[in-house]
Formats: structure tokens, C-alpha cells, sequence
């Protein structure tokens, strides 16, 4: 497809990129030339190339940063966090492939060995996200490369510069051109990409509407890895929890970080009714206080805009809807201009509203639900088809064990917020959050096959039984 694609800065509306739209075929098959090579060399080869990517990484970290504030629209003080992720996933990733998929000697009869190995699958497509465009791609990408396969990398067209200053990056530090390949568009080239006959995977951020479309696309073809990341509508509970200054800041981190845009930001706030008046006074006074405002702002802002005006949109109709349907609010969004897409959080209490609908609200707002029973609570929070994060903030263990047992979640945390996982951990969900294949630490996994061995210096082998005599 001819043409080129634009990046503006949410915050300003301002042209931050240009680039013409990439053609899936050349970028797949510049992939297939060139990743048996990379796969040949020895990991320790492949670990040490990604390790100066990393240093490369880290000199152009300021500009990094920078350009991941302006494409985004988060705070300078954000950005600066996902690039320091960036570089932290190496040593990560180059753990986690001694530890998940090393080679072993395995116990064999009559003289011979087993020998447990591993392969790379040969060319994985990468399809990221917006809202982390570097940490969230890297976090296949880096295992992918250690594993010794090529990658095709297409980023989200709301975030592409950021995508091309990673590649960029990676080619600087000596991974081979046609090992690490860009693809810049729209959904066009993700579809082309996804469904390319050169693809041995695919490796997937974002919603659950296109990823439960990618597992209906690839469920005829069992002979390619796919790997979803998807949403989340997540709780978080607040039962025996005596500091509610500090219960609401957690609540805040939850459910407003990022400007509501993580996978793990918490959707739905459960309280236990006698907490209820005390909690909410304290949310929203310290909701009042939070700074949105542009990401060079000084102060630095808590959080910056939604990625566009057209997600404003979605949004705003979105907490109108919600009020039709019997949310009262707490607190309204706010539109502070009308031609860019910042927006204040929006609390609503939706213990009444009627049908609560079961989707993954991608920004800042919250839905207060109040119960009167700890299980009813745990049963509310598990009240939907996600099962990404899911958190309690009580002083009492027993209620946490309890919850931690009960929880339907891949992330289950207590006293803490919803979102902030650790790539040094498995991150991954269930039911429509993903399919069984977490990422971060568990990356390896599916990077790489095992391919097992029983192997012998010279043949010897007899019948024993059932031979007529010769």
C-alpha cells in the first residue's frame, strides 16, 4: 500500500513523525533470508549483541524519552520509567531463557543420553501496543532475538516513532538488518502481517476484541505460536482497611496511572458499605488534587491525555452511558479542551446500575461498587469474562488468603495497586485477558520449542521376544 503514516502529539496536536506505509511481503520475506543465520550463532553470540542494544538504549535515553512523552502524551517522569524498562528486559530475558529453556541432560537406560534442547520457531511477527509502545513490543521482541529467531515488528500507527527508534536501536547494536524488521501502518498491514503464510508466530498486545479475532484466525493453523496479551476489567477491593489515605492513593495508582491506559488499571472499585462514605471522601479529595496537564509541564504532571480525541470520544460517551444506565457520579470527566484529548478521572458509583457492562474501559474511569459480605465481594470481582489483575487492600491476611484463593486472576496482589508488574515475574491472565501464555518472565516459553533427544555414541539394540528362529 502506497502513501505515508502521520504521528501527531496528543498533547499539542502538533506533526511529531512521518513515514511511508511499509509492505508486509518485503519486511517477511527480508525475515526468512536472514534468520537462520542469527539462529546459528551461539546464544552467548545473540545475548551479548542484545546487551549492547541495551547500551545503546541507554546513551539516547534522554531523546528516547523525550519522544516517548511527545508520541504518548505521558509524563517525562513516565516515559522516563518505560525506556529504563527497556534496558532492564535484557538481563531479564537473558535469565529467563538459562533458566526456562536451558539445555539438560536427562537420565537413559543402556549407555545412551537424553538431552533436552531448544529451537526457535524462525520468523515471529510482533504486533504493540500504544499505550507502552517501546516496553510492551520489546518485551517479545528481546526473547524472541535471544532465542534466535527474527522478528517482524509492527507498531501501533498511534505510537509508530517510537517503534522506529527501537529498531533503530537494535540495528545500531549490531542485530542484523533483516533479523530485526519495521513495519509502519495502519490495521491493513497488521491484518496482512497476522495472516502472512511466512510467519511461523505471532506475538500480540492489546485489546480482546482483535485478540479473540487473531485466536478464531489461527485456529486452523496449529503450526504456528500465538501469543496474546489482552485486557483487562479489573477489581479492586478495599475490606478492614483502617488507612484510608493510603488505600486511596493505591486506588489512584490503580486506577489512574497512565491516564487509565494500562492493561491493569483497575475498572472496578469494590468497598465494603461501612467503608464506603469514609473512602470515597478520601478519593476524591486527593482525585481533586491530581495534575493532567502536558508532559513537558513543570510541576510535572500525574498524568497527561489519552492518546487521541477520538478515544476522548469514545470515552466521554462512554461515562454518559454509564449514567443512563443508573451510575451515579462521584465525579465527572471533565473535557478541558475541546480540541485535544486531555481528560480529568471520572468516578461514578455503579452499585445500582442495571446491566453493568463487562468491557475494558481504556482510560480514566472508575466504578464504585459497594457490598455488605467480604464473598459477595470476591464474587463481584470475579463478575467478568477478564481475568488479568486483581487486588485487596485490608490489614487482615486471612481475608487476603481467602481472596488470593478465590481471585480469578494471573495477577493477584494484596496492599498493592492493580497495575506496576514486574518483568523479573510471569505476566498473563485468563479468560479473555489472554490465552495461557503469559509473558515478561515467562517470554522463553514461547520463543523457543523443546526438542528432546535419546541419543547413543553407536547403535546396539536386540528383540528380545517374538522373533521365529532362524
Amino acid at each position: 500500500m502506497s502513501g505515508e503514516l502521520l504521528s501527531y502529539e496528543p498533547a499539542t496536536g502538533e506533526l511529531l513523525w512521518r513515514h511511508a506505509i511499509g509492505d508486509a511481503d518485503s519486511e517477511v520475506a527480508a525475515a526468512r533470508e536472514s534468520w537462520a543465520e542469527w539462529a546459528a550463532k551461539p546464544v552467548t553470540f545473540r545475548i551479548e549483541t542484545l546487551r549492547r542494544y541495551a547500551n545503546v538504549v541507554r546513551a539516547r535515553s534522554d531523546a528516547f524519552t523525550d519522544l516517548i512523552a511527545r508520541e504518548t502524551g505521558k509524563p517525562l517522569w513516565e516515559a522516563k520509567t518505560e525506556v529504563d524498562s527497556v534496558i532492564a528486559k535484557v538481563d531479564i530475558s537473558a535469565g529467563a531463557f538459562a533458566e526456562r529453556t536451558g539445555q539438560r541432560q536427562l537420565d537413559s537406560p543402556m549407555g545412551s543420553r537424553m538431552a533436552l534442547r531448544h529451537k526457535p520457531h524462525g520468523v515471529l511477527a510482533v504486533l504493540g501496543p500504544y499505550n507502552f509502545p517501546a516496553h510492551l513490543p520489546n518485551g517479545h521482541i528481546v526473547p524472541a532475538l535471544i532465542a534466535g529467531n527474527a522478528v517482524v515488528f509492527k507498531p501501533s500507527e498511534k505510537t509508530p516513532a517510537t517503534g522506529a527508534f527501537m529498531v533503530d536501536c537494535l540495528h545500531e547494536a549490531g542485530v542484523p538488518q533483516g533479523c530485526a524488521r519495521l513495519l509502519i501502518g495502519g490495521p491493513a498491514e497488521g491484518k496482512a502481517l497476522a495472516g502472512h503464510d511466512g510467519i511461523d508466530g505471532l506475538l500480540f498486545t492489546g485489546s480482546a476484541r482483535t485478540g479473540i479475532a487473531l485466536n478464531r484466525q489461527f485456529a486452523d493453523r496449529p503450526e504456528k505460536i500465538l501469543a496474546l496479551e489482552m485486557g483487562g476489567n479489573n477489581p479492586i477491593i478495599v475490606w478492614d482497611a483502617p488507612d484510608l489515605h493510603a488505600a486511596a492513593i493505591v486506588i489512584i495508582q490503580s486506577a489512574f496511572t497512565t491516564a487509565g491506559q494500562r492493561c491493569t488499571a483497575a475498572r472496578r472499585l469494590i468497598v465494603d458499605e461501612a467503608l464506603y462514605e469514609p473512602l470515597t471522601d478520601e478519593l476524591l479529595k486527593l482525585t481533586n488534587r491530581l495534575i493532567v496537564g502536558d508532559p513537558h509541564a513543570d510541576p510535572q504532571p500525574f498524568m497527561g491525555p489519552v492518546i487521541d480525541n477520538e478515544v476522548a470520544d469514545l470515552l466521554t460517551e462512554s461515562f454518559l452511558e454509564l449514567m443512563m444506565r443508573g451510575g451515579r457520579p462521584l465525579r465527572h470527566m471533565e473535557r478541558p479542551f475541546d480540541d485535544r484529548p486531555f481528560l480529568t478521572p471520572g468516578i461514578l458509583d455503579a452499585t445500582e446500575m442495571k446491566d453493568r457492562p463487562d468491557i475494558e474501559l481504556f482510560g480514566p474511569i472508575l466504578q464504585v461498587i459497594r457490598t455488605s459480605d467480604f464473598d459477595e465481594a470476591i464474587a463481584e470481582a470475579n463478575n467478568t469474562r477478564y481475568g488479568l489483575s486483581a487486588s485487596l487492600i485490608s490489614q487482615n491476611p486471612d481475608l487476603y488468603n481467602r481472596f488470593w484463593a478465590n481471585a480469578r486472576a494471573g495477577i493477584v496482589n494484596w496492599n498493592r495497586p492493580t497495575n506496576g508488574a514486574s518483568s523479573a515475574a510471569p505476566f498473563g491472565g485468563v479468560g479473555w485477558s489472554g490465552n495461557h501464555r503469559p509473558s515478561a518472565y515467562y517470554a522463553a516459553d514461547y520463543c523457543a520449542y523443546p526438542v528432546v533427544s535419546n541419543e547413543a555414541d553407536q547403535a546396539r539394540a536386540s528383540i528380545a521376544v517374538g522373533l521365529r528362529e532362524g
